[in-house]
């Protein structure tokens, strides 16, 4: 590694392991991002929530309009006589 030297006398730079001021800010900046990195996800969960909601409740409704117009055609067939169910035991007399 090597280490800065100070051009004008050729001494080597001293550099301080201790705790820097700039760098407890930044670590404020980086839990302030963190913070604001979990409201956009919450918020993306909500939407998603949301969206999933809406599909379960748009299911529902599809189900319930399918059974109606299933009985419907019952219904439909049963009044029609190209649908008549024929009976097989009359048929082998």
């Amino acid at each position: 590694m090597d280490l800065p030297i100070d051009e004008e006398d050729g001494t080597f730079t001293n550099i301080s392991l201790a705790d820097d001021p700039a760098d407890r800010r930044s670590g404020r900046l980086s839990s302030k991002a963190e913070r604001a990195r979990s409201t956009m996800m919450n918020a993306d969960m909500d939407d998603l929530s949301a969206r999933v909601d809406a599909v379960k409740e748009e299911n529902l409704k599809l189900k319930s309009e399918n059974q109606v117009l299933g009985q419907y055609i019952e219904n439909l067939m049963s009044a029609s006589s190209v649908f008549q169910t024929t009976d097989t035991k009359s048929k082998r007399k």
